[in-house]
């Protein structure tokens, strides 16, 4: 069983990665309407994994007995200045993202729930690599700037890679 202070935290990560997951998708959206279709499908994919983490915390909820208690989304941005801009807003939502994680890590040792200590490690470490992806995203924008043959370039490289990441694992 959960402790209602555990089952709390998880419930709140539940409605983190889906506000991620729709986050993304609204970015995706955005680089639809910007004809960059590679950064779409980039966005898309990584909303879909987003989807993936809330639904991991779902079943586990449910194999330690705990009732899962959705929230409602807030609505994402939809509009940003330049690719840059969007980019780096995911990364900055990926850090809020890491930040819980490692406090949920923190409640279940302080209450000795080594289950679900053992269940958030695939988390800590999804996230260093989320985190190093989207940076490396952030640090290739910035090489290019305001080059718009190096932006078409990039944009074809995501296409071309969309689920790599996923692969090599």
């Amino acid at each position: 069983m959960l402790s209602e202070k555990m089952l709390e935290g998880l419930n709140n990560q539940i409605n983190m990665e889906m506000q991620a997951y729709y986050t993304y998708l609204s970015m995706s959206a955005y680089f639809e309407d910007q004809g960059l279709k590679g950064f779409a499908s980039w966005m898309f994919h990584h909303s879909e994994e987003e989807m993936t983490h809330a639904m991991k915390i779902y079943d586990f909820i449910h194999s330690r007995r705990g009732r899962v208690k959705l929230t409602a989304l807030v609505t994402p941005p939809s509009e940003w200045e330049k690719p840059l801009e969007a980019v780096e807003s995911a990364l900055h939502h990926e850090q809020k993202v890491t930040a819980a994680i490692h406090n949920l890590v923190k409640v279940a040792r302080e209450e000795g729930d080594y289950a679900t200590d053992s269940f958030l490690q695939w988390f800590v470490d999804e996230q260093v690599e989320e985190e190093e992806v989207v940076d490396d995203l952030i640090q290739k924008l910035t090489l290019i700037g305001d080059f718009s043959p190096g932006l078409y370039l990039l944009d074809r490289e995501l296409s071309e890679n969309v689920g790599e990441e996923d692969e090599e694992e």
